[in-house]
C-alpha cells in the first residue's frame, strides 16, 4: 500500500447533482417540484410549521402559571451544615464556604432548614432561616445571620 494508492471505499462517495444549470442537469423543475412556495426563490419555512397540519404547541393544551416574583430558595439542613463545619475548621459559615464546598451555586439564595442536629458552635450566614433551625444554631451557642 503506498499514498498514491490509496482511494475510497467502493460506493463511499457520490458526485452532487449540479442543479438549475439547464436541461441536463435536473431538469427544469431542479428538484423542487412544481409551482408553490416552496419551489421558489426566498422561501423560509417558519420553525414549527408542519405543513399546515395544527402543529404541536398548538395541539397540546396549555396549563399551569409561573410566578416571576417568587423566590427560590436552595435548600441546605443542619445535618449538612454539621459536615461542613467539622470539615471547614472555621467558626463561621459564610455564603462564600459554602459555594466553595460546592453545596450552593453562587446566584443561589440559601435557605437553613432545621432537620439534622448541628453540635458546633458557628456563625451561619444565610438569606433564610426555617424557625427551627435558627432554635438548633442557637441552642449550640451559634448565631444565625440573615443576608440581603
Amino acid at each position: 500500500m503506498k499514498l498514491h494508492t490509496l482511494k475510497p471505499a467502493e460506493g463511499s462517495t457520490k458526485t452532487n447533482k449540479r442543479l438549475g444549470r439547464g436541461q441536463g442537469s435536473g431538469g427544469s423543475t431542479a428538484g423542487r417540484g412544481h409551482k408553490g412556495a416552496q419551489s421558489r426563490s426566498g422561501y423560509a419555512k417558519k420553525s414549527g410549521f408542519e405543513g399546515g397540519q395544527m402543529p404541536l404547541q398548538r395541539r397540546v393544551p396549555k396549563f399551569g402559571f409561573k410566578n416571576n416574583n417568587k423566590e427560590y430558595f436552595k435548600a441546605i439542613n443542619l445535618d449538612i451544615l454539621e459536615g461542613v463545619a467539622s470539615k471547614a475548621n472555621t467558626g463561621a459559615l459564610t455564603l462564600q464556604v459554602l459555594i466553595e464546598n460546592g453545596l450552593v451555586g453562587k446566584n443561589d439564595k440559601v435557605k437553613v432548614l432545621g432537620r439534622g442536629e448541628l453540635k458546633a458552635k458557628v456563625t451561619v450566614e444565610a438569606h433564610a432561616f426555617s424557625a427551627s433551625a435558627t432554635q438548633a444554631i442557637e441552642k449550640a451557642g451559634g448565631t444565625a445571620t440573615t443576608v440581603k
